[in-house]
Order: structure tokens, then sequence, then C-alpha cells
């Protein structure tokens, strides 16, 4: 990066750290540290719950991802609306009633402790995996652009992050991530209009889509049946989205104290379910808008050399592997010869175009010949992550994390450059800011203060949470250290995590809200344990391939279960209590 770069950078970041100190005033216990004396307005609530949804993930593997498998990713947030009324009628307004710090202590109240701890911990776990992933999304960035170790570069942005966390709390938190997604919002449309003027004369934003559109990237809307039949394991389609993303959002938003924690700071239920609802409207066209970036790049690399694979350091592994490195040589000569195919039919086209000479079934004709190229070079792709799969110690095939980066760095004017790495920071930062302090929240109420046999005074509940602050951000750095092969998208990684958990964690919740009829804390608790393990056992035959189901729909499966055995127990129960009588 240039200097220009590098000011931009660090002048961004060492404002937020300022800007969240400044704003870090409390009191000095745990309403304070928290709940933000439960003083917010719904603007900023809304922003703190799109803050901490929309990490560095979103903005940095998302565009790769309509890159790699188009635009059909979306319909994974197609249900996110709908929740968002759910959690709005049902939910909100119990967690206000009760002037709860954590969503756990509802269940409490509702069944006894241990089903309490049981869910708290399942956050904990989730949680706490999931935010070790976000932390090692900047790491990623850094070392690629430094050379450093990624050890090292986990550390600093992980240390750097904690000390707003630390010192702030819940209201730092949540003014940062306001003025982080402003920054944001405005790099990112920056980065939108420069993709299109970066491309020939001749091709516009429109014919930019056509072109992505030519290859299947604007397959939106997908069915998930293929020769008639339904496929299961399709991770992304209309009914997986749907269903399977109803109850992912409806688990995240509703039970999930990183989010629940942020609508918990509204001045009213009023303003909490006003941030909520607007969050439901806002982020799919949100998220539309970052995977057509993600097209747009495409369309980008077919008028522009691009690389045969994206992540160098892997890149670099077949180069000097002794079996492959030669097939490696072969390979990337026929990718080039492609390319340059591929540039000469749209150069065509886009000077037919700006001739008018032509119809448009001329111009078809060259976009699917266009197709036919670009299929050869997929299938060159495909070779290369194959070798790198399965046959090369250490490798990884999955390049999804950093096609964006890598136009970033390559092809963007000095300081945008420097100011598009700032938003995968601040937006890394703004959800794991917000996923620290919940778990720090989580471990403190539903944990240390329920089982600590002294009286804890605020001053000491306070000093408590920071420390557990502290323990909770150096966890999530441990975990990203280890995060370097995990074979996925980081998007989807996180996705598949959170969906182990979400649904045995929604199912008590729902349970406790609409079956008023279950009141045995030890029956729902052994159901919660039951259908955590059908889950946990589905997703391994999944992955085994003894099964072909996608993780989207372990979420309903896991409230399913949960709502059959407390269902099925509790009338069992019923009957052979009637019977002794």
């Amino acid at each position: 990066m240039s200097r220009l770069d590098w000011g931009v950078l660090i002048a961004t970041l060492v404002g937020i750290i300022l800007y969240g100190l400044y704003k870090s005033k409390t009191s000095r216990d745990l309403d304070g540290y928290f709940r933000s004396n439960r003083n917010l307005g719904w603007g900023l609530v809304l922003l703190s719950i799109m803050g901490t949804q929309a990490s560095a993930i979103t903005f940095l593997s998302a565009p790769g991802q309509a890159f790699t498998d188009g635009m059909r990713f979306v319909q994974y947030y197609f249900g996110l609306p709908l929740a968002m009324i759910v959690i709005a009628i049902f939910f909100i307004p119990v967690f206000q009633r009760l002037q709860v710090y954590t969503a756990y202590e509802y269940l409490e109240s509702r069944f006894d402790g241990k089903t309490r701890s049981l869910t708290s911990f399942l956050f904990l776990l989730q949680r706490g995996l999931s935010t070790g992933i976000s932390v090692f999304a900047p790491s990623l960035i850094l070392s690629s652009l430094l050379g450093w170790s990624l050890t090292s570069t986990t550390i600093i942005m992980g240390g750097l992050l904690i000390i707003y966390t630390l010192f702030g709390g819940a209201k730092a938190v949540a003014y940062t991530q306001q003025l982080q997604l402003s920054i944001i919002f405005a790099g990112l449309f920056l980065a939108g209009w420069m993709v299109v003027a970066l491309l020939p004369p001749a091709i516009g934003f429109t014919e930019a889509l056509r072109i992505g559109g030519k290859v299947g990237k604007f397959s939106i809307i997908t069915s998930g049946f293929t020769n008639g039949n339904f496929d299961w394991s399709d991770q992304y389609n209309i009914w997986s989205g749907l269903v399977g993303g109803f109850f992912l959002a409806l688990s995240y938003f509703g039970t999930d104290q990183s989010q629940v924690g942020r609508y918990l700071t509204g001045r009213s239920v009023r303003e909490s379910k006003l941030g909520l609802l607007m969050n439901g409207f806002v982020k799919v066209p949100m998220q539309f808008f970052i995977l057509l970036l993600g097209v747009l790049v495409f369309s980008f690399y077919q008028f522009t050399k691009a690389p045969i694979f994206f992540n160098q350091v892997q890149l670099a592994k077949i180069q000097a592997h002794p079996v492959y490195a030669d097939s490696l040589r072969l390979a990337q000569v026929r990718f080039d010869e492609i390319a340059a195919a591929k540039r000469q039919l749209l150069g065509q086209y886009a000077s037919n175009k700006s001739a008018m000479v032509t119809t448009s079934r001329s111009q078809d004709s060259i976009l699917d010949a266009y197709r036919v190229l670009h299929l050869e070079s997929e299938s060159i792709r495909a070779r290369l992550k194959f070798w790198l799969n399965k046959k090369i110690e250490g490798g990884d095939g999955n390049d999804t994390n950093y096609i964006f980066l890598r136009f970033v760095v390559d092809h963007l004017p000095a300081g945008l450059v420097g100011l598009l790495i700032a938003i995968i920071f601040l937006a890394s930062w703004g959800s794991i800011a917000a996923a620290i302090n919940s778990l720090a929240a989580a471990t403190m109420i539903d944990f240390h203060r329920r089982f600590s046999k002294n009286s804890i005074t605020d001053e000491s509940a306070f000093r408590w949470s920071r420390w557990y602050t502290l323990v909770w951000g150096i966890f999530c750095i441990v975990v990203a250290l280890f995060t370097y092969n995990i074979g996925n998208s980081l998007i989807e990684a996180v996705n598949v995590l959170g969906s182990l958990f979400y649904g045995v964690v929604l199912g008590i919740f729902c349970v406790a809200l609409f079956l008023p009829v279950v009141k045995s804390g030890t029956l729902v608790f052994g159901s919660a344990i039951l259908a955590e393990a059908i889950v946990i056992l589905v997703f391994y035959l999944s992955k085994t391939g003894f099964i072909k189901l996608g993780f989207l729909w372990l979420n309903p499966l896991g409230v399913i279960a949960v709502l059959f055995f407390a269902t099925a127990g509790h009338y069992l129960l019923s009957t052979s209590r009637k019977f002794f009588l």
C-alpha cells in the first residue's frame, strides 16, 4: 500500500478507538456497562444491531461468495423480516418486562436454573468460537498485505479492538458502530462506483450485469429441485432461506445475547421494536448490494488479467510441489489463453454495442461462446482446488475470502485502498466488540453473580465484567489462531457453526413462550440435550455423505426436536401420573 493508504487506514482506526473511549462514560455498574443505562433511541439500536451482524466476514467473504457461486446466497436472508416481526411481538415485551440483562434469565423464571445455565453455556460456546473466526478475517487481510505471520497479525488486531470494548461497554460499542457504519456504507458505494468506472468505456453497469448473468451469477431465486426431486443438500434455495433462514434469524436475533443485548439498550419497548423491525427491512437490500459488488468484480476480471488462484500463499505451495509444479505451469498457460479469448469475445461484444451495428441475436451468440470458455477456465480452477484439498499437505482450495481483497489492493487508487481496508477492520471491530461484550454479560450475569457465595457490589460487578471482557477477548484471539484451514468461506463457516446450536436454543425459548403447559425444567433440559445430540449426529452424517442435508435445515430440526421431546415427555408424564393415581 502507498503512504496515503497507510495514512487513511491508521487515521480511521485511531479515530474510532478514541471516539469509542470518548463515548464510554456510563455509570460504573452492570446497567451502564451492559445496557448503556437503557437510554438509546431506535436509530442507535438499529445501527448497533446492524453493526453487530455485519462483521468483516460480511464485507470480505460475501463478494467472493457471489464471485464464485452467484447471487443465490441472498436467499439465506429471506426469512429474516418475518423473524423480526415474531421477535418484536413475542420476545421483546417479555425481556423488557422482566428487566433482564441476558435473555437466559427469563428461562430460570420460567423453568429452573439448570435450563438457564445450559442455554447460556450453549450461547457462550458457539458465540465464542464464531467470534474467533471473525477475529481471523481482518488478521487475514493484514497478513496478506504486509507478509507478516498470521499469529502476529491476529494478536495485534485482537488486542486493538479489546481496548474500547474493555473500557466502554455497551455504550461505546453502540456509538462506535454508528460511526463505523457511516464510513462503511460510504466506502462500499465508492468501491461499487470504482468497479464500474474501471470497466472498458463501452461496458457500463447494465452490460457488466449481463455478462455475469450469462454464466449464472444472477440465479437469485432457486427452487432447490433437481430433476423433479428436492435436493436437501443444496445450501441456498428459496425454501432453505425462508424456512431454515427464518429459524436461524429467529434464534440469532431472539436468543443470542450478542443481539438481544443490542435492543435491551433501547429506552422503551417501542424503541427496541422499531430498531429491530427496521433491521428486517434494511438487511436484505444491504446484503444484495454487497453480493452485487462480487458480481461486478467478476465482470471486471473478464476484461482484466485475473489470478488463476486468488490465495497467493496456497498458489505458492503448488508452485513448490515436486509433482504438481509442472502441471500448474501448463494450467496457467491454458488459463491465460482462455482469458485472452474471453477478452477478445467481450471486446467484440463491446465494439458491436458501441457501433450499434449488430442484432441482439448475434450479441447473444458472442456471450454464449464466452460462456463455454468461462466453463473451461472454471474447470482449471477446480483442478487447482482439488490438488490443494486432496493432494497437497496443508493445502486449502478455498480462495473465496481473498477475491475482493485482491481486487481492492491491485486495482483501486491510492487512498481508497486504505479506506476499504479500514472498512473491513471497522466492520470486524463492530461485530466483535458487541460479541465480546455479550459474552462477558452472560458469564457475569448467568454464572458469576448466580453462583458467587458472597454478595457483589455494583462496583465489584463492574470490575469483574471488565475482567471477563478481557478473558473472552483473549479466548477469541486463541480461536482465531486455529481458524486458517477452516475449509469454507468464512461467512459460511460462521453460519454453519451457529446452525449447530441455534435451533436447540430457539427450541427452549419456544417451549417457554408457546407451550405454557410444559413447566418442568428437568424435562426441557433433557429435551434440549437429546435434540442437540440429534443435530450434531445429523450434521456429522451429512459431512460424511451418509445423508444429504444443507446446514440451514439444522435450525428447524433443532427447534422441532426440542418441541417434540418436551411435548411428548409432558404428556407421557401426565398420563403416567393419572395411571398411578
